[in-house]
């Protein structure tokens, strides 16, 4: 059975987000990842992952003004330089932090902006931020996210983002290939794991429909479970999805025990 990680900005939102490291070591998972911890500081963050003897293994770059719709800044050539000031920013968290990888999100294809020039931006801004991480020591990954939930998302398929990782030609870049979205844009899960699987480094899943915990919806999650463990796939597989009634109820699917999470303080 593949390796699962708790992905703490959907998971046990019915606590406060420090003390979600607590109830997922509580609730069996020996690894978390989450979108953005810039709200906390580092310290704050390590302090959780020491304490409870939790892995990090996966947090996105800042994605600009998320509550104004911004969903990342690589395609946009109006914002290289804060794009690369927000690779600084990642990279001071992941020092602290002790993650190995890093998402870059593409963002939305700006206004009156052709397509062929976000494309070159795009392909500008992920060799300057995978030099970055490669000084570190650091994968940089990419995810193709579904047009229907995020419309006019830059990369929104698997095969686009194995002919970016291509043309970018760098050997630490890397496909975060998301079940939920790859179901709603192209199907064909089985397939397209198989042909990508030498660029795939990460993992992540949510049913369809909903976006919730496996078990929900028409995805087979069994099937796509066991061929990952035929096709020799050793890394995490982050559980970003929405729980339909609650994180615990929704654990069903994990086979795990249920244990009340405690709590952890503020800091």
């Amino acid at each position: 059975m593949p390796k699962f990680a708790a992905n703490l900005s959907t998971m046990f939102t019915e606590l406060s987000f420090l003390e979600r490291f607590a109830a997922a070591r509580e609730a069996g998972f020996d690894a978390v990842e989450f979108q953005f911890p810039y709200t906390c500081e580092p310290e704050w963050i390590a302090g959780r992952l020491a304490r409870y003897n939790l892995e990090l293994v996966l947090h996105n770059f800042p994605a600009g003004n998320w509550p104004g719709g911004d969903r990342g800044m690589a395609c946009d050539p109006r914002r290289m330089t804060e794009f690369q000031d927000s690779v600084e920013l990642a990279l001071d968290y992941a020092d602290e932090l002790g993650v190995k990888q890093l998402h870059c999100m593409a963002g939305i294809l700006p206004p009156h902006v052709p397509r062929a020039r976000a494309h070159a931006t795009y392909i500008a801004n992920l060799r300057f931020a995978a030099a970055a991480l490669k000084k570190k020591g650091l994968a940089l990954l990419i995810e193709p996210i579904n047009d229907r939930d995020v419309p006019g998302y830059f990369l929104t398929g698997s095969r686009q983002a194995a002919s970016v990782i291509r043309e970018c030609a760098v050997d630490n870049l890397f496909l975060q290939f998301d079940i939920y979205h790859a179901q709603r844009m192209e199907g064909d899960l089985a397939n397209t794991i198989r042909d990508l699987l030498p660029l795939i480094r990460h993992i992540q899943l949510a049913d369809v429909p909903g976006r919730h915990e496996p078990g929900t919806g028409e995805i087979n999650f069994p099937y796509l479970f066991k061929l990952l463990d035929e096709l020799g796939y050793d890394g995490w597989i982050g559980c970003e999805y929405t729980p339909a009634a609650g994180t615990l109820e929704g654990l069903r699917w994990r086979g795990t025990q249920h244990v009340a999470p405690v709590s952890a303080p503020q800091g």
